[in-house]
């Protein structure tokens, strides 16, 4: 039953196949068996589920369901949950019980999905291996000595090893794209405000965006629909109509404009996923599309804007994190500054300090003008590097990630070279633009991803691109090996 997709659930439960109860159960077991490898999730909301999944057959016996009735899914451990535990991978939060449900969560139990649980993921959405957690490390399927990428590492993890047939996550600098690319998943990061943020523990405001990480472009289409649309309690969303995204997946790609920026063909990308990404382009050429090179000339200030906005936008959203009015606080304080220090200093860990540090300094008085100032300006010389090239192509691929998944604290002691693995997925974020990973390959027995960057809300033709090469190649159906 783990290999069926969203879609043929989705059918299986119409024609009562099995029931939702049951389909629920067979999952939990997956997760009983086989998660102690992986650590993919924080939290198992069992009976919960189960309680779910019994409201959904009633709802589907009454006639009364809609696409993704009694689909179970696991929710990123960085969307608040009413009545369970809502950690953001930190010790921070490791003792906060939501009181209300993010949009999202608010959207899936409203269509009837089943919450498996909350999934595993570097703290508070920092890092790009999932190592950062509080909570241990979370191991790549297909080989346990690998990374999964970050932060959506859990959730990654869980969709590759099928401990769920679907997954959100959140999306930085690259935060769905790259775990998805290195755990051989499809990974949608929507146009910035497209999917309710409220709820959504922030990292970076500006940046931070929820999305959808499944198997197929297909079933990615199925939960977009769901999650996507405006929220009046999110200040940042918004107000555009969604499309059903399900009905232009079949469009053609004849006439399709591809660009492949120079830049990111460059030096540092591995020879291997070169010549993977160049046999997945093969293919779109194949389908009738057509191929040109395109510049994105600053593409290489990417990283030093984006590690200059992010941390000043986390310093500023960390600072209620004090232990005065809920998570971790520190025994027997002496006094109010004893208080925050020790609470802070002992609450977080070392990749959250060290961004905190850097985001306080660059707003501190007297560097304000010269690091985040400048570093906005060079983010809309990098959102206009993508609008003129929009006007030649319709969209832009390229690789995911430099290299595929590389091996659990190999680059722990290096930030610098763990940062450069998002070196393709943060311009999209800067930017504001859909962008999504899909399975091309593999290199040494390791997934590669192929990255689309559309136009902004243009996520159907994304879907719809992504979904077309997966009809003509199986690269989404490869199943890691599990020893449980």
């Amino acid at each position: 039953m783990h290999d069926k997709t969203i879609t043929e659930l989705a059918a299986g439960l119409r024609t009562k196949e099995f029931s939702s109860v049951e389909l629920t159960r067979y999952y939990l077991d997956r997760i009983t068996r086989y998660d102690k490898q992986l650590n993919s999730y924080v939290t198992v909301c069992a009976d919960q589920a189960l309680q779910q999944a019994q409201a959904a057959d009633q709802a589907i016996a009454a006639g009364d369901a809609v696409s993704l009735t009694g689909i179970p899914l696991a929710q990123k451990d960085i969307f608040c949950t009413d009545g369970v535990k809502t950690s953001c991978g930190s010790r921070m939060l490791d003792n906060f019980i939501a009181p209300y449900d993010a949009g999202v969560v608010a959207r899936c139990n409203g269509a009837g999905m089943v919450m498996l649980g909350k999934t595993n993921m570097d703290e508070f959405a920092m890092g790009s291996s999932n190592e950062t957690s509080y909570y241990g490390s979370v191991h790549n399927p297909w080989d346990p000595d690998a990374v999964p990428g970050g932060s959506s590492g859990g959730s990654a993890a869980a969709v590759a090893a099928r401990l769920a047939p679907v997954a959100t996550g959140t999306d930085t600098g690259g935060s769905i794209r790259q775990p998805a690319s290195l755990c051989g998943i499809t990974g949608l990061k929507p146009t910035y405000g497209r999917v309710s943020r409220y709820g959504m523990i922030a990292f970076a405001s500006s940046l931070d965006q929820g999305g959808v990480m499944a198997r197929t472009a297909e079933d990615a289409s199925l939960l977009l629909n769901i999650i996507a649309g405006f929220d009046e309690r999110d200040s940042t969303s918004a107000e555009q109509p969604v499309p059903d995204y399900r009905t232009t997946l079949e469009e053609s790609l004849a006439g399709l404009k591809i660009g492949l920026p120079k830049e990111y063909f460059a030096e540092g990308l591995d020879a291997g996923v070169a010549r993977v990404i160049d046999s997945a382009v093969d293919e779109y050429r194949k389908l009738g599309a057509q191929v040109k090179e395109i510049s994105l000339p600053n593409t290489s200030l990417a990283v030093p804007t984006y590690y200059v906005i992010a941390p000043a936008e986390c310093s500023s959203n960390l600072s209620r994190f004090d232990g005065v009015r809920f998570g971790y606080r520190c025994d027997n304080p002496v006094d109010l500054e004893d208080l925050y220090k020790r609470s802070r200093g002992e609450g977080f860990g070392a990749e959250v300090k060290r961004r905190i540090m850097i985001g306080t300094y660059a707003l501190s008085a007297g560097y304000y003008d010269a690091y985040y100032l400048k570093a906005q300006r060079l983010r809309h010389l990098i959102s206009d590097d993508f609008a003129k090239a929009f006007e030649e192509v319709d969209v832009i691929m390229g690789p995911t990630s430099p290299t595929v998944a590389f091996n659990l604290g190999e680059k722990s002691s290096d930030p610098v070279s763990m940062y450069l693995s998002d070196i393709y997925t943060i311009a999209v974020n800067l930017a504001g633009l859909p962008g999504m990973s899909i399975p091309v390959g593999f290199v040494d027995q390791r997934p590669v991803g192929l990255q689309i960057i559309g136009n902004y809300f243009g996520e159907a033709r994304l879907l719809n691109v992504a979904h077309r090469f997966q009809q003509v190649t199986d690269w989404h159906a490869r199943t890691p090996q599990l020893k449980g």
